[in-house]
């Protein structure tokens, strides 16, 4: 084998599968055989030039990888300084620098010099993927093999564990989900995994998947009407947590009112730049709410993710509802534009670990 398929991005819109000579391994690189790359809104925004903001010319596409470890550089040990050859393995994206104030303060998940793979660098969507020196902390074993569709969600995963570690969800909290989209979803099953009532609420082709993933109560209703349906459910009260799962400012002012005395809102969705949200002071002031944003994930974040679904204590595996070889990676793209499912996977032929 002395060639690869990858899907690169020539330029803004303009995704092109082409064979590429394998990468060339250094002596402190190494070599991942790709086994599943799932796929998200922003791989969607990348390949139609939607989102150009660090995104390098050519890179190949795809941050939520699962993988094998094929082929390790002269000076690495395999099973002390990185997992030997054959071991299923996570790659969290982020390749934080280490030395900004955001990574010394312990939040490398918003580093000032971040990489990323599958934006900055070559990501997932080929038959193999070179990961760096600087980014071999990112490469995470698991605690036993499972379908790699479902490790490569450990990504997505690791971003709402992030999100909810910092929320006060415990058991019998009441959380409410704004968005039944995979990432809603996510935060529907790890809030009744930890023992919380679930609300969510979506699109109505979205609201039978969140009661499979825990949601006791589901709704499409918007505003004022949305706002009656939540205090009718938590006893006049409201929610505990209210977690923003859609990038949709004018939720803002919907979640702030949906929130109880002394609630929580998260806002975890990512917002389209230059967007404004009027919310009224008052809410926050008299109601005494707590707001908290959450940004990506730590290499400690993305390891939980993957012991969480390796261990088998959560079960995203409903979520992926489309599969395509590599060689169809435009079908693939067009199935994440048109919703055809929830989450989609790539999955290249396979590369012989050794």
């Amino acid at each position: 084998m002395n060639s690869m398929l990858a899907a690169s991005l020539h330029s803004p819109g303009a995704l092109v599968l082409e064979k590429r000579p394998i990468p060339a391994l250094r002596p402190r690189d190494v070599l991942l055989a790709v086994e599943a790359t799932t796929l998200c809104g922003t791989d969607l925004r990348i390949a139609t030039g939607q989102k150009t903001n660090g995104v390098a010319p050519g890179v190949v596409l795809g941050h939520e990888i699962a993988a094998r470890v094929w082929r390790i550089g002269s000076d690495l040990t395999a099973g002390v300084d990185v997992p030997a050859p054959g071991t299923q393995v996570g790659l969290a994206p982020e390749i934080a620098c280490g030395h900004c104030a955001p990574c010394t303060s312990g939040r490398s998940n918003v580093c000032a010099n971040m990489r990323l793979f599958g934006t900055g660098v070559d990501g997932g969507l080929a038959n193999l993927i070179l990961v760096p020196e600087e980014a071999l902390a990112c490469i995470t074993p698991v605690t036993r093999d499972i379908a790699p569709p479902h490790l490569a969600l450990a990504e997505p995963l690791s971003c709402c564990l992030r999100a909810t570690s910092r929320l006060p969800i415990e058991v019998g909290s009441r959380v409410l989900v704004l968005g039944t989209g995979p990432i809603g979803l996510i935060h529907c099953a790890l809030a009744f995994s930890a023992g919380a009532r679930v609300m969510a609420c979506g699109r109505r082709a979205r609201l039978e998947p969140a009661r499979a993933m825990g949601a006791e109560v589901t709704t499409a209703a918007q505003g004022e009407d949305l706002v009656r349906e939540v205090r009718a459910w938590a006893d006049g009260l409201g929610a505990d947590v209210v977690i923003i799962a859609v990038g949709d400012p004018g939720l803002v002012p919907i979640a702030a009112q949906c929130a109880r005395i002394g609630g929580h809102v998260s806002f975890f969705a990512g917002f389209p730049a230059g967007a404004t949200a009027q919310i009224d002071p008052n809410l926050v002031h008299y109601r005494e709410l707590t707001i908290s944003g959450s940004a990506n994930a730590t290499l400690d974040d993305y390891a939980a993710a993957v012991e969480t679904l390796s261990s088998g204590r959560i079960d995203l595996s409903p979520l992926i509802t489309h599969e395509y070889d590599l060689s169809d990676v435009s079908d693939a793209l067009d199935a994440v534009r048109t919703r055809a499912g929830l989450k989609v996977a790539v999955r290249p032929r396979g590369v012989t670990a050794r």
